[in-house]
């Protein structure tokens, strides 16, 4: 069984910053991707950021410049520094892994419970 465990949310006013985590562990043989989306009241959960084995990045258009995703491979997490911070960041934040497991079947998507961000105007 593979879990996601999430933390680093919280209330910030705008401007502010947060930094949230995510560590993945369980029997897991390699990570393929790991990254964040989110879900605003009312709205469909949407990709905030990936990163790629291999070193790639992937970003929404807005948040291009205020966040940055980062991954400790050794640790099996992954960071996102949430800088600049504005109401309409505002959502659940998700954590997501597409990874293989032993005996289990190969890259397969796993989601954290997620981890709430409120950032007052």
């Amino acid at each position: 069984q593979v879990q996601l465990m999430e933390s680093g949310g919280g209330l910030v006013q705008a401007g502010g910053s947060l930094r949230l985590s995510c560590a993945a562990s369980g029997r897991i043989v390699s990570i393929r991707t790991m990254g964040w989306y989110r879900q605003a009241p009312g709205k469909q959960r949407e990709l905030v950021a990936t990163s790629i084995s291999g070193g790639s990045t992937n970003y929404a258009d807005s948040v291009k410049g205020r966040f940055t995703i980062s991954r400790d491979n050794a640790k099996n997490t992954v960071y996102l520094q949430m800088n600049s911070l504005n109401p309409e960041d505002t959502g659940v934040y998700y954590c997501n892994a597409v990874l293989m497991t032993y005996g289990g079947s190969p890259w397969r998507d796993y989601w954290g419970q997620g981890t709430q961000v409120t950032v007052s105007s």
